[in-house]
Parts: C-alpha cells; structure tokens; sequence
C-alpha cells in the first residue's frame, strides 16, 4: 500500500517518508479501512515532532487517528456485512503504531463508525479527535438542555464543534473569539452570544447575558482564561479545559472553591471506552441531521504530507486534510 510513515521524531520534512508498504490484515474483531481522506490534528504533529518529551511509542509510526473511508476487509468474529460500509473511523494511532495516512488501516470493529450516504467523507474525516473531545467537553457531566454553555475558541476545531453539540443538546450557546475582526465569522444559529475576548470587559458581557453564570465551559486555554471563567461560572459549574499554553497553570482556587467548580481536565487517547462509544453515535446522529458542519482549510495529496504537517503546525482557518490515492 501506499503510506506515510516516520521511524524518527522531528521536523515532518526530515522524519516523514512516502513509498510502499505491507498491505495491514485485519485481526479478530477488527476491520480494515480502505481510507478515502485523513484528517491532521495537532496532537499528530505533537507526537512526530515529540511534544513535551514525548519518545517513539513504536519503532515505526504511520500517523493520523481520523479518517474517512470504505471497509474493505474484516477479521474473524467481525460481521462480513460491514465490507463494502461507508464509515468514519477515529482512534486509529492511539497507543497503536498504523494510523490513516495510508491507503489503508485496521482498527477495532467500533472504532469505524457507519457514516450516512448524504455525509461527506471531508465532515467524516473531521470527527475523530476534535469531535469525541468536544462531546467530552459538554456532556461528561450530564445533558446541557437549557443550560449555559460558554466555548471559548469558538472558531477553532474543537471548539467549533462544541458549540454545534451544545446547541444540538439544547442549550444556549456562548462563545468567545480572541479578536474583534472574528465576530463576523460566529454562526448565530449556532451561538446566541458572541463575545471578543479583546474587547474592554469580556466577562461583564458574557454576565449580561447569563447574569447567574454558565454551567458549563468548554475551556481551550485554563492558563490565559482562569480568571475570567471565575468571573461568569454559576455554583457548580463545570470548567472542561482540553488546553493550556502554561504548564503549570495558577488559578483562583479559593472562589473557585466556594462556587463548588468542579474542573474537568481532557485527555482524549485515555477518555473511557464506553464515552468514546457514545461520542460516536451522537456525532453521527448530529451530523446526520444537519446539526454539525466543520471548517475545511486546506487539502493536500498524501506525497505531500509534510507540508500537510507543516500547516497544522503553523496554524491557521479550518481543518487540514490528506487525501489518499485510489
């Protein structure tokens, strides 16, 4: 098959290779993915360039957990009906050494979600990390139906996709931006309120429209944020951070503490089985409806991966997506 793969950390134009591989077998209850497109998250990047750390988990790395495809192959004890399925497919290089950027890939068998004929592969491929975290996000703590719920990022990938499962859920939907110039870019259908986190009392304005505070925060940055969530949280709030830019974030426990707040901190490789599970068919169901919709960026053939690679890590609009040769 033709694959991406990498047997050292470091910079993606000198780790990532392109060539041929070993067509992957599937193993008992496992399925194997012809895979159409794979979606680029930063924690893929984390791992090539070894983030924090970080070492080679497994001698050689095919990278990517997302992706979109048909499963083509299935391993004993696997229903053989699921051959020839349209499925997303999300995890794939989670504590695994293969993942999507490959012309195909073997996952457990609920690891490749059915994926509706009217769904692109491009919203598919976009579901895995950003989309399991961000139903992590907003609903570990129990339904949001007419509840507050604050996403800070509202524009980026994981916070994007919180806000729409938010309002799919039926709460009223908060969201913040880091500029002015953003504002025009918040969908109103999804978000009810869009506040500019530089504007002169972001946290007055966010009062003004929940004045007993939100129940929930979707929170990409506890560092940089901290003091504003203690502002606007209502008694037992939820803060759900997935991000920091400081290690060793400080934060103001004392009136945390007497609003009983509890923080939720997520990892999305450990969330438990049966959540990851869960995430999967309501982000199926929501985006079966309509309800979810994601920012495509760019595209890049996978013999060009490292570029792929390289915008992830410079940031920027939209999800970044490989797409795989037939």
């Amino acid at each position: 098959m033709f694959a991406s793969w990498y047997d050292r950390q470091g910079p993606a134009a000198d780790v990532l290779n392109v060539g041929e591989l070993p067509d992957p077998e599937p193993g008992p209850g496992e399925v194997r993915v012809r895979v159409t497109v794979s979606g680029v998250n930063p924690g893929d990047t984390k791992k090539r360039r070894g983030w924090l750390g970080s070492s080679m988990p497994h001698p050689r790395v095919i990278p990517h957990s997302d992706a979109a495809g048909v499963v083509d192959a299935v391993g004993s004890g696997v229903d053989v009906g699921r051959v020839g399925q349209r499925v997303w497919v999300y995890g794939a290089q989670s504590y695994r050494a293969f993942g999507t950027a490959a012309q195909y890939t073997v996952v457990p068998d609920h690891m490749a979600v059915p994926l509706p004929d009217h769904i692109s592969d491009e919203l598919g491929a976009c579901l895995g990390i950003p989309g399991v975290t961000a139903h992590r996000a907003v609903f570990a703590d129990g339904p949001v139906d007419e509840k507050i719920v604050l996403v800070h990022g509202v524009l980026g990938g994981v916070g994007s996709l919180a806000a729409q499962l938010a309002r799919w859920g039926g709460a009223t939907v908060i969201g913040t931006v880091r500029r002015g110039g953003d504002l025009d870019r918040v969908d109103p259908a999804v978000v009810a309120h869009a506040v500019a986190l530089d504007s002169d009392d972001p946290a007055a304005t966010i009062r003004a429209h929940a004045p007993d505070g939100v129940h929930r925060i979707v929170e990409v940055s506890l560092s940089a944020n901290a003091d504003l969530d203690n502002a606007v949280t209502a008694l037992d709030a939820v803060i759900a951070a997935y991000g920091t830019h400081t290690d060793r974030t400080e934060l103001p426990f004392w009136p945390l503490l007497f609003n009983n707040v509890t923080l939720r901190l997520l990892g999305s490789d450990d969330f438990p089985v049966a959540a990851k599970r869960q995430a999967a068919r309501d982000l199926t169901a929501a985006a079966a409806v309509g309800a979810l919709t994601v920012d495509v960026g760019d595209r890049y053939p996978l013999e060009d991966i490292a570029k792929a690679h390289d915008r992830v890590d410079a940031g920027g609009r939209g999800r970044v997506l490989v797409t795989v040769p037939d």
